[in-house]
């Protein structure tokens, strides 16, 4: 999809701190994102800092968890009428810790995308997320990890390879000092994709 004459309206998703979060809202601000307008963060979590971040930017920020809608088919209706009340054509999970339903994602073709803390296909699909990943990783003695941005399918990280960067995996690494080493790498490969995306240059 070619965005590159248009405004590109991105909902971004998160559940955490929303470090990927801030490297785009740093990215649009200083104007290395001009079409795209951040319209509303979403958080499965409604402590998540991600949300406090929105917030100090301007943006609206809404919390759409267990908390606030226990039933998952309600919460899943929810979500995806909030999405479309903002004309969302991009939705970006930025450390978005809950299953998107297969209704959403039809209903969003090509217009979601993820950041994962692996290259995939090593080190994806259920049950890697977080430190998990990191872990494994060093558990596994890789020489090197890092990052990769995917439109989402169906799958769990299954879609589409948009962008990939790796880093070494260092003698003495603890998962959290792998992590560190990949997040930097997150937030430089994370709001590329999206300008990839707004330009139409994804192939």
């Amino acid at each position: 999809m070619n965005q590159s004459n248009k405004s590109v309206r991105v909902s971004v998703l998160v559940s955490g701190g929303g470090s990927n979060l801030q490297s785009i809202i740093d990215h649009v601000e200083n104007g290395s994102l001009p079409q795209v307008r951040i319209v509303q963060v979403i958080s499965s979590n409604e402590n998540a800092f991600a949300l406090e971040r929105a917030k100090k930017s301007g943006i609206k920020g809404i919390a759409i968890g267990k908390e606030q809608w226990p039933e998952e088919n309600k919460r899943n209706q929810v979500l995806l009428s909030t999405l479309k009340e903002e004309d969302t054509d991009l939705i970006v999970l930025a450390g978005y810790m809950s299953i998107l339903s297969p209704e959403l994602i039809q209903s969003y073709p090509n217009q979601i995308i993820n950041i994962h803390p692996s290259l995939i296909p090593k080190f994806c699909g259920k049950g890697f997320f977080g430190k998990r990943v990191h872990r494994a990783v060093i558990e596994s003695g890789e020489k090197e990890s890092g990052a990769t941005v995917h439109f989402v399918d169906e799958g769990v990280d299954t879609g589409k390879i948009i962008l990939q960067e790796s880093v070494p995996v260092l003698e003495g690494d603890t998962a959290d000092t792998l992590a560190e080493r990949v997040l930097s790498v997150e937030h430089q490969i994370l709001p590329k994709a999206i300008k990839m995306f707004c330009d139409g240059t994804i192939v």
